[in-house]
């Protein structure tokens, strides 16, 4: 189940708000929510979601343990028993297939390589699982002795399957006391017809429209072509993955949780170590705290440090040496800009600076997508006009004209407009009736796009969730 499915929009979530607010005792609410979230998890794999139950379990018991030993040997025992489970399952659900075949190139072996069924949201979980137990061993945060309650964190669809990777220390609060209001529940709703429509409008459209310009005949594609299809793919996957994280952030108000943002605006950075701050922040702060700062961070050995923390979050993406590649294309970038294309940049003009990143992002997006090595060079060489390729021609062109407002629109909402509008409003709401306006306008421009939403749905079979594979 995806949230972008009428069966979700229009069943799943007003049966299971209906169901939450029917209660007003705190336990009742907590397994309205774990219910609806394993109904939802187990929709597409009814079997595999005892894998993530068996995760929170492991973790849950294991932060006991940690939390109630007596000596520092039994709290080391209890985090490593936790790491070692939850990321060897992690690795063979992952990574089984990918490893045998290394091993098989590598050696000249013919093993079997096993197909096995990836967990839907396996990579957000056990980071999740993971990150609780380190806490509780750091001292950050108190152990959960609800079992209930940690399985609620763990399994909570509304962020489960795409994220934002939400810590145990984020929301450590509410998943004891929780405030849930109507003006939450208002924006809440709001937020997701917002995320929705950037899903539905723009990514799906952007992912229907690039599809034959990366996946077809690479020999008879042209520069403008080659160029134009990965502009595209650049919004889908910003417009995909941000329209499900604010679908999460806005589902979590409306059950009274409060999401740290995931996208700030990356593509308006001018470096692409700005931009790593902007994008999937929840994954890249997991990263620097969990790995890039116990290696040693910036004190000892920081480029071993990077190198080894891009590699795991290339290949976290995905296990193909085509995301290794992009994880460590982008190490390789922001360990040059540390030791001086920073300094270079900030004597440049902001243009310039801006044309760098979009520029160096457009390419990490090229070896983002292709995970054959053989496309990945010939595209990388249209791009550039090589191996013969025409500049443009008149289907290209057509293509470009005939969406080229849909595509300014989208380029123009990469950069900040939203919250310049939300400000203007938040000055209006100082009278009585700004505040009327505010309280009557927001669910009204809720219910517009979810109207457009719809609309769309209803006819459109393309409708693919990129981060199903993550």
């Amino acid at each position: 189940m995806i949230f972008a499915d009428l069966f979700f929009i229009y069943i799943f979530l007003p049966l299971n708000i209906l169901f939450y607010y029917l209660f007003k005792n705190r336990t009742y609410r907590n397994l309205v929510l774990v219910a609806f979230s394993l109904f939802f998890y187990a929709w597409g794999e009814p079997v595999l979601v005892m894998l993530m139950i068996f995760t929170a379990t492991l973790n849950c018991m294991m932060g006991l343990v940690i939390a109630d030993a007596k000596t520092q040997s039994i709290k080391r025992l209890g985090l490593i028993v936790a790491v070692i489970i939850s990321l060897g399952l992690f690795v063979i659900f992952k990574y089984t297939g990918f490893i045998i075949q290394n091993l098989n190139d590598l050696f000249g072996l013919m093993l079997p390589i096993p197909n096995i069924a990836l967990p839907i949201g396996i990579s957000f979980y056990t980071f999740q699982a993971l990150s609780y137990t380190i806490d509780v061993y750091r001292g950050d945060v108190q152990a959960q002795r609800s079992p209930l309650k940690f399985l609620m964190y763990i399994s909570l669809y509304t962020q489960l399957v795409a994220g934002p990777i939400v810590r145990y220390s984020d929301i450590d609060n509410e998943v004891d006391v929780r405030h849930e209001n109507l003006a939450d529940i208002s924006s809440g709703l709001t937020r997701f017809c917002i995320g929705l429509t950037k899903k539905v409008v723009v990514a799906n459209t952007a992912g229907r429209l690039s599809a034959p310009l990366l996946d077809g005949d690479l020999a008879a594609q042209t520069t403008l072509g080659a160029w134009f299809g990965i502009c595209l793919y650049a919004l889908q996957i910003y417009y995909d993955f941000s329209g499900y994280s604010d679908m999460a952030i806005g589902l979590g108000n409306v059950f009274g949780f409060k999401f740290p943002e995931n996208f700030i605006y990356p593509y308006i950075s001018r470096s692409a170590t700005e931009f790593w701050r902007r994008w999937h922040t929840s994954l890249g702060t997991f990263f620097r705290d969990y790995l890039y700062i116990p290696l040693g961070g910036n004190r000892k050995k920081w480029v071993r440090n990077l190198a080894i923390t891009w590699f795991a979050t290339g290949l976290w993406h995905g296990a193909s040496w085509s995301f290794v590649i992009w994880g460590l294309y982008f190490g390789l970038l922001i360990f040059l800009e540390r030791l001086f294309v920073l300094d270079i940049l900030k004597t440049l003009p902001d243009f310039v600076s801006h044309v760098y990143l979009l520029f160096t992002v457009l390419i990490g997006w090229v070896l983002f997508y292709y995970t054959d090595m053989a496309r990945l060079g010939t595209f990388i060489g249209l791009l550039f006009g090589r191996g013969g390729a025409g500049l443009y021609n008149t289907e290209v062109l057509i293509l470009v004209a005939s969406n080229l407002w849909w595509f300014i629109a989208s380029i123009a909402f990469c950069a900040p407009l939203v919250p310049s509008f939300k400000k203007a409003l938040q000055r209006l709401s100082v009278s009585r009736v700004g505040q009327a306006a505010v309280m009557v306008g927001q669910p009204v421009l809720g219910l517009l796009l979810l109207a457009l939403c719809t609309a769309l749905l209803v006819g459109q079979s393309y409708n693919p969730f990129l981060y199903y594979k993550f």
